[in-house]
């Protein structure tokens, strides 16, 4: 389903480098396991001719110039499972086919992970994707689906995703949109994702405060 792809890693923290993570991480709480404000400079950024990932006014902006090109940004090189993760999406574009979501359970191929996407225009899907093969769609028959729980064409939108204990669910705004069973995966890496359509100049969002929670088993 998706035709080139671009990841922008974060440099992984070292021992040495704490205090420059300490933004990212928040232990306080027992179920928290990693939030960030994006205050500070700790995922993933690069620009170049097809899409720039960069941070701007305290939130992670993504801007992508070339029609169906997915790009994304990870935190960390570290494996997660079984966990929440919620992410505030502000769209800044005007194409209603922008997809945006988030991943999780990223293998070590980068090639191989689960993703939950939607778009402006009310339309979602939960995806699987593997290496050397088309991402397939596990909602909809393969296909993307529309759900009158997502309002169309909002200034922002609070994404969630379930990644453990063999589901995956997509939340939109606190409203649960769908979820699937797979047990391809079991824990990976996470990350953050834009994904233009047809119209790629106005592929233009931003993420912020995003946070991950455990499940409970």
């Amino acid at each position: 389903m998706r035709s080139n792809a671009k990841v922008f890693l974060a440099i992984t923290c070292l021992a040495l480098a704490v205090l420059s993570c300490q933004a990212l991480s928040n232990l306080g709480g027992s179920n928290v396991i990693l939030q960030d404000d994006f205050s500070s400079d700790t995922w993933g950024t690069g620009t170049d001719s097809d899409s720039s990932v960069e941070y701007a006014n305290d939130a992670l902006q993504m801007i992508v110039y070339t029609t169906n090109y997915f790009v994304w940004s990870t935190p960390d090189d570290a494996d997660y499972e079984n966990i929440h993760m919620e992410v505030t999406v502000n769209n800044n574009g005007t194409d209603p086919t922008t997809a945006f979501g988030i991943m999780c359970h990223q293998q070590v191929t980068d090639s191989a992970f689960y993703y939950v996407a939607m778009t402006p225009a009310g339309e979602y899907a939960i995806a699987k994707a593997a290496v050397a093969q088309t991402d397939v769609f596990l909602t909809n028959n393969d296909e993307w689906a529309t759900s009158d729980q997502i309002t169309t064409d909002a200034a922002s939108y609070r994404v969630g995703a379930d990644c453990g204990n063999g589901n995956i669910t997509l939340y939109v705004d606190g409203k649960q949109i769908a979820t699937v069973s797979d047990t391809s995966y079991t824990k990976g890496g996470v990350a953050l994702f834009a994904w233009s359509g047809e119209e790629a100049t106005s592929t233009n969002i931003t993420f912020d405060d995003f946070v991950m929670t455990k499940l409970a088993e």
